[in-house]
């Protein structure tokens, strides 16, 4: 029963009635049975047909607009039908004023803007009508309170709406910081990536080729002087090692196949440092996301080179485990061991490995660990979460698979 007032400054679409839509239902309908008997009681029977008739008529449009609106279906323009019917009632049996309410309610909730004020407009007005005239068109109450009560409901139902479409924005800010934070992680990751390899490139290739071309341009000048001799020969292992540098690097850079499955991919990944791998799957095989199969990726290639270079190994084992909310990947050698504790810091000369693997799995709110004693080999751990759903992959069953590099 609105009256004329300023549409919220936000708009939104209609809030979805919950539990009080049942209640408002459940009203209409005991208002109208009362109603309808306390008229069929005070009138004659002539009287009676063509206010019943017009009962039926709008019980029936309401009772279809609730089952419409109950399942989704268009069923505003069935309001304004109503709204006209209602208007007819209440004029013509002001003891159905009490209904009010309720087809108040139905219009807010099927319309915005002008049109729920119309029609929110139309019921007050019809209803202050039909009650001025219940009391001989002598009492001015009857006519100004269901006007004043319109505006005041109108009020509130505006406040409600502008708080609801407040509470929406402020949920999809919160999505969206939610995203951008995601976002900004990722980035981080990709430049705390880049920063290693930069670096790693910084410290083994960049230098190596820098002191080839010192020790040339040295050998070059003294020539043909022994020392130009050992300078050409120094130059030449210099960039012998600075050749397979790059190689080790460009390994490391290289994804294996990403369409393979993931105990495939680990196994062609080790494969690029160790003549022989061997493969354990446990658990059911599913697929893991993206950032996790490149992280495992990573993992197993920093470790393989590291076996290769210092581990002096006879023996090695990849064991990749599906749990419910985690994957896990073991990588164990029967090296020769060291003391995890006593690693010094990044130099010239390494150290770049660990550190970037502990990074890499943590970054993805994994847990990294390194379990070594000299002498008596080495198991680099990673254990990383992921969802619990996913079907499984064909290709990843468990078992053992054992891989000799040609």
């Amino acid at each position: 029963m609105p009256a004329a007032a300023t549409p919220p400054p936000v708009s939104v679409d209609r809030p979805e009635l919950g539990r009080i839509d049942a209640v408002v239902h459940l009203s209409f309908a005991l208002l109208m049975v009362t109603s309808g008997v306390r008229y069929v009681l005070r009138h004659s029977p002539a009287d009676n047909v063509p206010v019943l008739i017009l009962v039926a008529a709008v019980c029936t449009l309401y009772a279809g607009i609730a089952v419409l609106a109950q399942r989704r279906r268009p069923w505003t323009p069935w309001v304004f039908t109503l709204v006209v019917g209602w208007a007819a009632l209440v004029i013509l049996a002001p003891s159905f004023a009490w209904c009010s309410l309720a087809v108040f309610f139905l219009c807010r909730a099927a319309f915005s803007g002008w049109a729920a004020y119309l029609a929110g407009g139309a019921t007050a007005v019809s209803t202050a009508i039909g009650l001025f005239r219940l009391s001989g068109s002598t009492d001015v109450a009857m006519l100004l309170g269901p006007l004043a009560a319109g505006g005041l409901l109108t009020l509130v139902y505006d406040r409600m709406e502008h708080d609801t479409a407040l509470q929406r924005q402020l949920a999809a800010e919160v999505s969206d910081a939610q995203h951008q934070l995601a976002a900004s992680a990722r980035d981080a990751g990709i430049a705390a990536e880049r920063e290693r390899v930069s670096r790693e490139i910084h410290d083994t290739v960049t230098q190596g080729l820098a002191s080839g071309v010192l020790l040339l341009e040295a050998a070059l000048r003294t020539w043909p002087d022994p020392a130009a001799r050992t300078d050409i020969s120094r130059a030449g292992s210099l960039l012998r090692q600075n050749l397979a540098d790059t190689r080790s690097l460009v390994h490391e850079l290289s994804v294996p196949r990403i369409d393979a499955p993931l105990a495939e991919a680990l196994l062609e990944a080790a494969s690029l440092y160790l003549e022989t791998v061997q493969v354990k799957v446990t658990g059911e095989a599913r697929p893991v996301p993206a950032d996790v199969r490149h992280a495992l990726l990573r993992v197993t290639q920093s470790a393989a080179a590291n076996i290769r270079l210092h581990a002096d190994a006879g023996n090695t084992s990849l064991t990749l485990g599906y749990l419910p909310c985690t994957v896990t990947l073991d990588v164990y050698d029967d090296g020769r061991g060291f003391d995890p504790g006593a690693l010094a810091e990044p130099s010239e000369s390494g150290g770049y490995g660990l550190r970037a693997m502990r990074q890499r799995v943590e970054q993805l709110g994994g847990v990294f660990a390194v379990e070594s004693v000299p002498g008596e080999g080495t198991i680099v751990a990673a254990q990383l979460p992921v969802p619990a759903t996913g079907q499984a992959q064909p290709a990843e069953v468990p078992g053992e698979v054992r891989v000799e590099a040609p």
